[in-house]
């Protein structure tokens, strides 16, 4: 009799699991998903003679059918790399993942020798989507079931293998609709954004609105305008000669709140005349009542908070602890608890801390509509282990577990008391108070300690109609704060109030706004970027309901009905591709359509022409471009000016700095919004709108400014001896040379270091290119010297270069390089010697290949010398490469 096959998604989890199951059961892991729909967007090469024909026949058509023939062909091209089409009942092509073919063989190796397959991957929608293609992709080979767990505990798995279902097709159906929505938006958005605004841009269904949130807090930033008010606060002794500081709250009827410095002085001057007497002590008892139970959401903004953990990092240490067998599944919604672990709990707070922090009868939470109860909270799968007792876990691991336990256990423990206590004080016209709270009984803060308030504090004894001596007045000045920036933890709780996404996707939300570019995140909170405005704005004037929250939170709603079954998924989605398509159309238009993204003219010459620069706005920032960019060819002028940023940097906690930076900010003579400050030169700074491109507000300030905002590290240019300074493009960071008449650029490698200076390419037209019609150059990269189509980027081909290749160019290579000429030709069997890079040691080395095998043979130049370090068995010369044909030019892969 066969084995039983176990498929779930990761190596730890399946390791965990095999512990708990007998011999009659082979557990493997598919290594996550191993199917997609395409990731390439690539199409199969066609032949050049038929590339050749087809080209003919579009030439001899008619303008009209071109014209459609163009836009089918764009049509399939763009189906064939989304994988999905909309107009033909949302096929799917779906694909074996890149690396994931050998685990696929192996999975469907053992799944023929199996009596039953069991699909034992997360509780989730995704758990069951990844199920669902680990079935189509293993095929029909035996019976299949479905186990499902929230923990992985004996007790558990156990249970889950007495008990399996089949597969939730109502659940893999909603995913698939969640990824063909993504997919829609983000391939057929984003070549439109392409066209309208700027290159590489992206668009998401779910990113796009949760970069809304953060512009719209930018914009509310910007447009708010400080105001000052004052505070007065009296030092007042007792008669038992207690200190009791007091706050002015009230001057007669109204709210005490001088809004400049002559009232408040004058204030202060009528609260000396006054003796302050005590009009109203109040004491009452209130409490403090414990949190539910983490689910996914509250874990990401406790770690945050508490730990200084990102989201992506919080998920990351619980997904470990969950695979190895000590926390309940991390991605929930439901506070719901199971009787046993409110029973282990109960117990555990009775034995530890005595009946007196025990509640009567178990504490329940409600969790919210959308809910799914038959999940659990997350919690501690064993209710008695801490984390001193978990094993192979790291440091961070160990505090996020601390942080649910103590979670966990507080929430069925009694609320904690306090004393909270008032004092009124009548000073004539005025009425002062004093707030305090003392603790009576600490409850579940005692596993759960809460942040200090600033009422904490015990109130002296004082009685009603006792006259205080005031020892100081003293009054200080603020001004209001503008809103406050999210933060990860902030946001994550905003998505969720909005419906936004779920617990699944908060993390994948936060860190793919990142990486687009359209926010970033500095000490913690998020600052949206220029390009991220733009986009957001473009997309809310074209596509309305796609970025309104109430739309997406209702289109989450309608994906949950359709994961239990109550509406049709296919239905779902022309729905919305109906709506969808007829405003893409429209966008797509050149009257009427989407805005672009419009330069703003200024009165600045360009050094280079005289004509006046532009306020442009691209991926990498703001920067200053020719008006004459756009004019022919021969009369074009392509010179920008880099602008550096002139605004002060403000710190993690510091509000009040934000606060300082806006009443220094000039504001927009056109639309009142603060202005962001640029330095052009040592003796010109410009102040743009921060509304710009939308509003062409802009002011000129002539002085003397010294450049700042650059912390890197300046160079000499290898060329031209002039200073290099860092900047940013579309690849990263990289040296450019201040001198205009120089191009040298050195790539900033990832260790923080410059890269080592390049020679200038040498021709070698003599070697023609193997894959496309060109000949090749030698270039010297950071990975060394190696060969590429000169007609970069028009043809793409690159190859390490063989010695005797290079030979003939010895004059024309950098004298840097000498030693490689040095070098042998051939290896003891005759095959020519590669040239190759070592990025571990940083040195060049030649080395040989038979058939493209390494051969193993290896020489290095050291102490002068070439020394071969091993050497192959004996095998044929290799044969030169037969030259390839030209590869089909390949499409920009959009974004989602």
């Amino acid at each position: 009799m066969g084995k039983s096959l176990v498929i779930v998604e990761s190596p730890a989890k399946a390791k965990t699991i095999n512990k708990y199951l007998g011999p009659g059961f082979v557990v493997k892991s598919s290594v996550g998903h191993i199917r997609d729909l395409p990731t390439s967007g690539q199409s199969k090469p066609v032949d050049a003679t038929e590339r050749a024909k087809q080209a003919a026949k579009t030439r001899a058509m008619p303008a009209d059918k071109k014209e459609q023939y163009k836009k089918d062909k764009a049509r399939s091209q763009l189906i064939a790399r989304m994988g999905v089409d909309p107009e033909n009942d949302w096929q799917a092509h779906y694909e074996i993942l890149p690396g994931k073919e050998k685990v696929v063989d192996e999975l469907k190796r053992l799944a023929k020798d199996a009596d039953q397959i069991y699909l034992a991957t997360d509780l989730d929608r995704e758990g069951e989507a990844i199920a669902w293609h680990l079935k189509e992709a293993i095929g029909d080979v035996a019976p299949y079931k479905r186990v499902v767990f929230s923990e992985i505990t004996k007790k558990a798995i156990q249970s889950a293998f007495a008990k399996p279902s089949e597969l939730n097709v109502s659940r893999v159906n909603a995913q698939q609709a969640r990824r063909f929505l993504d997919r829609v938006v983000g391939y057929m958005v984003s070549p439109l954004l392409w066209k309208k605004v700027a290159r590489g841009l992206s668009a998401g269904r779910v990113q796009s609105v949760a970069v809304k949130l953060i512009v719209e807090k930018e914009q509310e930033i910007r447009k708010f305008n400080p105001e000052e008010y004052w505070d007065t606060l009296a030092e007042t002794i007792t008669g038992l000669g207690v200190e009791l500081p007091l706050k002015v709250a009230r001057v007669g009827d109204k709210e005490y709140r001088p809004t400049n410095e002559a009232d408040t002085r004058a204030h202060e001057a009528k609260l000396r005349s006054y003796d302050l007497v005590v009009s109203e002590r109040a004491d009452k008892p209130t409490q403090s009542r414990p949190n539910a139970p983490f689910i996914t959401s509250t874990l990401q903004q406790a770690a945050s908070n508490r730990l200084g953990f990102t989201v992506k990092k919080t998920m990351m240490m619980a997904q470990r602890l969950y695979e190895a067998g000590y926390i309940t599944y991390m991605r929930t919604d439901s506070t719901n608890l199971s009787a046993d672990a409110v029973a282990s709990a109960r117990k555990l707070i009775g034995d530890e801390f005595g009946a007196a922090y025990l509640p009567s009868d178990p504490v329940r939470y409600s969790s919210s509509d959308a809910a799914q109860e038959a999940h659990e909270a997350i919690r501690p799968s064993d209710a008695t282990m801490r984390s001193a007792a978990l094993q192979g876990m790291e440091q961070d691991a160990l505090r996020l577990y601390d942080l649910i336990w103590r979670r966990f256990i507080a929430c069925q423990m009694v609320p904690a008391q306090y004393l909270s206590s008032t004092i009124t004080v009548a000073a004539g016209d005025y009425q002062l108070r004093a707030k305090g709270r003392i603790l009576k009984f600490d409850g579940y803060t005692r596993v759960m300690s809460q942040p200090k308030s600033n009422e904490d504090l015990e109130l002296p004894d004082v009685s009603v109609g006792e006259t205080l001596t005031v020892s100081s007045i003293e009054s200080q000045q603020h001004f209001t704060k503008p809103p406050a920036r999210f933060t990860e933890a902030t946001l994550v709780k905003e998505l969720e109030k909005r419906g936004i996404g779920r617990p699944s996707t908060y993390a994948s939300i936060i860190s793919t706004i990142q990486d687009r570019g359209y926010v970033k995140l500095e000490s913690r909170r998020f600052y949206a970027e220029k390009m991220g405005e733009i986009v957001t704005g473009r997309l809310s004037e074209s596509f309305s309901n796609l970025m309104n929250y109430d739309f997406t939170a209702r289109m989450e709603e309608a994906l949950d009905k359709v994961a239990k079954g109550e509406r049709d998924w296919k239905q779902e989605l022309n729905d919305f591709y109906r709506d969808f398509s007829g405003r893409l159309e429209t966008a797509d238009q050149d009257d009427g359509g989407m805005r672009g993204n419009m330069p703003t003219l200024t009165d600045i010459d360009c050094p280079a022409c005289g004509r006046k620069m532009m306020i442009r706005t691209g991926t990498t920032g703001v920067f200053l471009g020719c008006s004459g960019y756009n004019l022919p060819p021969k009369e074009r002028c392509k010179q920008t000016l880099n602008l550096v940023s002139a605004d002060e940097f403000v710190g993690q906690d510091d509000e009040e700095a934000e606060v300082k930076e806006l009443r220094q900010k000039r504001r927009c003579h056109k639309c009142d919004s603060s202005m962001d400050a640029y330095i052009i030169d040592e003796e010109r700074k410009i102040h743009i709108c921060g509304n710009n491109p939308d509003c062409d507000g802009f002011q000129v300030e002539a002085g003397k400014f010294r450049l700042k905002g650059y912390d890197g590290p300046t160079l000499e240019c290898d060329k031209c001896g002039s200073q290099m300074q860092l900047k940013t493009g579309r690849f990263g960071k990289y040296f450019d040379c201040t001198n205009d008449a120089c191009k040298n650029t050195r790539k900033l490698l990832r260790s923080g270091e410059p890269a080592p200076p390049k020679m200038d390419p040498v021709p070698l037209p003599e070697l023609q290119c193997q894959k496309v019609d060109d000949t090749y150059v030698l270039r010297d990269g950071a990975a060394g010297l190696f060969l590429a189509a000169s007609q970069f980027p028009k043809n793409r081909e690159t190859r390490a270069p063989y010695l005797h290749e290079i030979m003939p160019h010895k004059a024309e290579v950098d004298v840097k390089y000498d030693f490689l000429f040095s070098g042998p030709t051939e290896d003891g069997d005759g095959n020519p010697t590669l040239i190759r890079f070592s990025r571990k040691t940083q040195e060049h080395y030649l080395s040989t290949e038979v058939d493209g095998k390494d051969t193993r043979w290896r020489a290095f130049f050291e102490n002068g010398k070439w020394v071969v370090q091993s050497a192959a068995p004996a095998k044929a010369k290799a044969k030169p490469k037969a030259k390839a044909k030209p590869k089909a030019k390949a499409k920009p892969k959009a974004k989602t």
